[in-house]
């Protein structure tokens, strides 16, 4: 083998390497477009998180707002639906977890789980606020509030029915309402997401 041939293996290789590389490039410069348009786009990243000014609700009414295209029920509840609430018997409930993405997998569907945390230092009756995705679980309509055979939430499409903590109770919806990241920012705004 003369040096010649050494020299051109060398080149040969080079010039795989730089073919390689080069579609590479072109690949991934064809394939980015691809997976870019699968982020969420501009209005949706804007409406990710959104502020909900609750100073207006009296106990014992809700609010619905949309958020992520989707209906939120924020309720303020009377203590006589917290008392109600509190009274259920886990061992009654057919989900028995809380469905709650502010607390760790596992937690369980007591009403204490279920309801939003006051504001810091703020002055009033535990579990007075409820925040939950107000689609039902079976196939996705939205319940009536303060209907149904508990007092809840009722989806009048199957039959689904709700307690006060937005628990199922009766009907062929498999999980309780889910109640989506939201915590209080000052005494009268709730922020969503």
């Amino acid at each position: 083998m003369s040096h010649a041939d050494d020299h051109a293996g060398t080149r040969r290789d080079f010039l795989y390497y730089a073919t390689g590389a080069a579609g590479l490039v072109v690949t991934g410069a064809a394939v980015w477009p691809l997976v870019n348009q699968m982020n969420p786009s501009a209005d949706v990243q804007a409406l990710a998180s959104i502020d909900v000014d609750v100073s207006g609700v009296e106990p014992g009414t809700q609010l619905t707002v949309k958020w992520l295209g989707k209906p939120v029920f924020i309720r303020r509840r009377t203590p006589e639906e917290i008392e109600e609430a509190r009274g259920v018997e886990l061992s009654e409930l057919p989900d028995p977890g809380a469905e709650n993405a502010n607390l760790e997998d596992g937690a369980d569907a007591s009403d204490a789980n279920r309801a939003l945390a006051p504001f810091e230092g703020e002055e009033g009756a535990e579990g007075e606020w409820l925040v939950m995705i107000g689609v039902c679980t079976h196939l996705g309509c939205v319940p009536l509030g303060d209907a149904g055979d508990f007092g809840g939430w009722f989806c009048p499409c199957h039959g689904s029915h709700y307690d006060t903590a937005g628990r199922i109770r009766r009907g062929p919806a498999p999980t309780n309402l889910p109640v989506p990241v939201a915590q209080f920012t000052d005494p009268t705004t709730i922020k969503l997401g």
